[in-house]
């Protein structure tokens, strides 16, 4: 499977994953800061929280990680949470804006 096709099942895979307080899944809201796959299948990565005091911040991680490993032709996954940029709301995504109405 080429690098292409995975990225695309596995930003499938995570969109998946809704915040719990906010109804649109974290991929939209701009939680995903990269994605970067390798030869052998490994991948890494870069995600934040709408705040470090996030109360799904022990449970969402995890739950992007179970994901993306559940992806056909991912071997592994290195995800590492971030606050360097923090997160704004002008990391969403236009869909997510406007299913959150906040332009």
């Amino acid at each position: 499977m080429d690098r292409d096709s995975l990225r695309e099942k596995i930003i499938a895979a995570i969109k998946t994953v809704h915040d719990p307080e906010i109804p649109v899944d974290i991929y939209e809201l701009g939680l995903i800061y990269d994605i970067a796959i390798s030869d052998d299948g490994k991948v890494d990565i870069k995600m934040t929280l709408t705040t470090p005091m996030c109360p799904v911040a022990g449970s969402l991680p995890l739950e992007v990680q179970q994901k993306v490993m559940e992806v056909e032709g991912v071997n592994d996954v290195d995800l590492q949470v971030v606050f360097d940029p923090p997160w704004t709301k002008e990391r969403m995504s236009e869909e997510a804006r406007l299913m959150l109405d906040m332009f």
